[in-house]
């Protein structure tokens, strides 16, 4: 029929698929609608949805974990019932900072973790977490931070881009299932986050839990923070705290390709890529 209609060339009709399991691009969606996680529920996870929100794909592998439930929470409502709190990456973190406290969300925050909740801060999520965020340069902007953690966050005029892989050190509290945890994701971020050296003097310490700054927890133990990114879809990570694998994204994308391959036309596919009889070789690229 759309052949018909169009006089377009049709090769697939593709149904609705809604747990394909591709991350979402730039847009937070609920399965709240859909029932949330299979089963019986045994961890709710709020992240914080900011208005300034990064790298939110990376959070893709949770939906399927069994029993976990993932939501994104704009008010201190949200918020309630959750086990754990998470302040992910921001592509402007003192502006969020800002909308954090205008909805009343920094003083949900504090009550969690004042009651032994688990916050997680990741990125721009760990530079809120400290005692205040410094910008000589114009970066980002300065602003007091949540003071969750004794850090203090200086913004540079160089950005860090890598992949980074490392190894979690010892790790208390309600994280200590990280322990000895190898970990590869990657670091996007302006900024360096240090120890605040007065609070240190006075015997306040972040506790290190990565090398190299890139993770500290706080004295209690349930308030942890990390500049890497991709924690959730580490294997290791996932299984050391869900004792739960999740699909791969490899995994996905070869269950889109089977996907696609049942609902083409036979041997079209084949025939974009096959040169048409008689057609002369292209040249290889130089």
């Amino acid at each position: 029929m759309l052949r018909d209609l169009t006089g377009v060339p049709t090769v697939a009709t593709l149904p609705m698929w809604r747990q394909h399991g591709l991350p979402e691009e730039d847009g937070v969606f609920d399965d709240r609608a859909t029932g949330g996680a299979a089963g019986a529920v045994h961890t709710t996870v709020a992240v914080v949805a900011w208005p300034r929100i990064s790298n939110l794909d990376e959070f893709q592998p949770l939906k399927n974990v069994p029993g976990l439930r993932l939501l994104w929470a704009r008010t201190p409502a949200e918020l309630h019932g959750a086990d754990w709190i998470v302040l992910p990456g921001s592509k402007q973190t003192s502006a969020d900072l800002a909308w954090l406290r205008a909805q009343g969300l920094d003083r949900a925050v504090a009550r969690h973790a004042a009651q032994g909740g688990r916050v997680l801060g990741v990125c721009g999520g760990l530079q809120v977490l400290g005692e205040a965020l410094i910008d000589p340069h114009g970066i980002d902007g300065n602003a007091p931070g949540l003071g969750l953690l004794p850090l203090v966050t200086v913004f540079d005029a160089d950005k860090s881009v890598r992949r980074t892989a490392s190894r979690f050190g010892p790790v208390q509290g309600p994280w200590a299932a990280l322990s000895g945890v190898p970990v590869a994701g990657y670091e996007i971020h302006h900024g360096r986050t240090a120890p605040h050296a007065a609070m240190a003097a006075a015997g306040d310490l972040a506790r290190p839990v990565l090398p190299g700054g890139l993770g500290w927890q706080n004295a209690a133990g349930n308030v942890l923070g990390v500049y890497l990114h991709g924690l959730f879809e580490d294997a290791a990570v996932l299984h050391a705290l869900f004792g739960a694998r999740a699909p791969t994204l490899d995994a996905v994308f070869d269950g889109l390709a089977d996907f696609v391959d049942r609902h083409f036309e036979p041997g079209v596919l084949q025939g974009l890529l096959d040169p048409a009889p008689g057609a002369a070789a292209a040249e290889p690229a130089v």
